[in-house]
């Protein structure tokens, strides 16, 4: 990967198991290592899976750790469940304190990504949905960046979002990751930091696991819902803060050569958090820097999620109960 940050995303986040950090697996909490799914489970073979990613924060002084949006996230995974016949025994409130419990139990304070994984769990070869039984899976590890923050290079991909009629982009089904990691496999092959997707009718979709606004003429334009984009949970907060802020916001189609007239362009989601792109095709964007609008979000963004904006402490679960 070539860029800021290369080196840091060509392995992705590897899952270390430290005896420290624990797990929960079909009810119960178990050190993480031991979570352990057998080679025959349905899941595994066909892709019949759903998750979340979640982040939780440190406060500056690292004395307590706040939950970002848990239960918005797990409204979310109760609809990817739903689409794929899943039934993960819980409700969002109770998948939440589940979550705050392992937290707890890890004794995490730093960063932490936590993956909440509902699967088709049965060892059969069949490719079915109904009458097989669900895993739940919960995880946390510590985690930084996902992405570089301070400047992406991009491209456009050859390989075209998934349709809704296909595999619907609103729910994070693990077989869907497939179409993500093509792109962006090729767009590092190639010296790009990101792959961005067009849909099938050749309008901007989104980034291989990020959604996507640009900055045109003063106003902030994201594609919409219907364009075959996964529904994120942080493009919602990044409205509200751009908002907040006296910057216009429309949802609508985006061409692809918008792209190169942009004066601002930046990915957002739960783990690449907000990254400002710079490059797009090998053609600079704006000033080929990172722009104002997104250093400004970027940093009221980041005090949200520490628990420094008080208008914001709704966002956050505190894990330690120091915030509340």
């Amino acid at each position: 990967m070539s860029g800021p940050g290369a080196g840091a995303h060509d392995s992705g986040m590897r899952v270390a198991s430290p005896p420290a950090l624990w797990a929960y697996l079909d009810g119960e909490f178990l050190p993480l290592a031991e979570a352990r799914v057998g080679i025959a489970t349905h899941a595994l073979q066909y892709g019949t899976g759903v998750f979340e990613g979640i982040r939780a924060y440190a406060a500056p002084d690292g004395e307590e750790l706040y939950l970002l949006q848990a239960r918005a996230h797990y409204e979310r995974f109760a609809q990817s469940c739903r689409l794929l016949r899943l039934d993960p025994g819980h409700t969002p409130d109770e998948l939440v304190e589940i979550t705050l419990e392992l937290l707890r139990r890890s004794g995490l304070r730093a960063d932490t990504y936590i993956r909440p994984f509902a699967f088709k769990a049965d060892p059969v070869i069949h490719v079915a949905l109904s009458g097989l039984a669900t895993g739940l899976g919960i995880y946390a590890v510590p985690m930084g960046d996902y992405v570089a923050t301070d400047g992406l290079r991009v491209c456009v991909s050859s390989w075209r979002r998934l349709s809704d009629n296909a595999i619907p982009a609103r729910a994070k089904i693990t077989g869907s990751y497939a179409n993500a990691a093509l792109a962006v496999d090729d767009a590092r092959s190639a010296g790009f930091d990101e792959a961005i997707l067009l849909n099938e009718d050749g309008h901007v979709a989104e980034a291989s696991s990020a959604n996507l606004f640009m900055l045109r003429r003063g106003v902030l334009v994201t594609p919409p819902v219907t364009d075959g984009i996964l529904e994120g949970i942080t493009r919602g907060l990044v409205m509200e803060l751009a908002r907040d802020q006296g910057v216009p916001v429309v949802e609508r189609s985006i061409d692809r050569t918008e792209l190169y007239a942009a004066e601002e362009i930046f990915l957002c989601g739960t783990g690449v958090q907000i990254a400002p792109v710079i490059e797009v095709d090998r053609r600079p964007v704006g000033t080929g820097r990172v722009g104002p609008l997104a250093l400004a979000l970027q940093a009221a963004y980041m005090r949200a999620c520490r628990g420094q904006d008080e208008r914001r402490r709704h966002w956050l679960s505190p894990v330690y109960g120091r915030g509340r």
